[in-house]
């Protein structure tokens, strides 16, 4: 069978978010009273935000929401941080000009993740755009990868996944689609 869709994950594949995502959620945690040391963040980075609050012992609904809220505000800030991976995205523009598919499948905030592909220039590569908030299962669970195939009537076995992360991995695999690694 001929691959018919590339989906790629967003944060540490698409694009190396860590640095502004770290900024943000520095600068959400600080207003609201609490540090976030960089090797702690980065024990945690890919997790959903809710796991990611969890893993940080944060169980106050009223902080959550405050995090979430400031690190949205102040995320577009720190964009110039953003490093695409441009040889990903190239392919990926490469295969949807010879008639492919292509779609994103984040776990990343839908807000977050449009502007971040707006400053980067890529919001029209894709056929598809799924965020953490389009699923009830974040990854390691298969649901964003099967959404995205049901969505656009591809098969695993015509689709390849792009991801980074352990979780991600785990997703992908889970998905029955082919999967690469990437590290940038």
């Amino acid at each position: 069978m001929a691959i018919r869709l590339l989906i790629t994950d967003f944060d540490g594949t698409l694009v190396n978010t860590f640095q502004a995502n770290y900024h943000a959620y520095h600068e959400a945690f600080e207003k609201c009273g609490l540090l976030l040391p960089e090797e702690q963040y980065f024990e945690c980075y890919g997790l959903r935000f809710d796991g990611f609050m969890d893993k940080m012992g944060i169980a106050d609904t009223e902080i959550r929401k405050n995090i979430r809220n400031i690190k949205g505000e102040c995320y577009p800030r720190f964009f110039n941080l953003l490093e695409t991976n441009q040889s990903l995205l190239d392919f990926i523009r490469m295969f949807r000009q010879g008639g492919g598919l292509t779609a994103v499948a984040s776990t990343a905030r839908g807000k977050n993740l449009i502007n971040a592909l707006n400053h980067i220039g890529a919001i029209n590569d894709f056929d598809l755009i799924l965020a953490g908030e389009d699923v009830v299962n974040g990854k390691p669970s298969p649901e964003i990868y099967e959404t995205v195939m049901n969505r656009l009537g591809v098969t695993p076995g015509e689709t390849l996944i792009f991801e980074d992360s352990a979780v991600g991995l785990q997703a992908a695999e889970a998905s029955g689609a082919g999967y690469i690694k990437i590290t940038i």
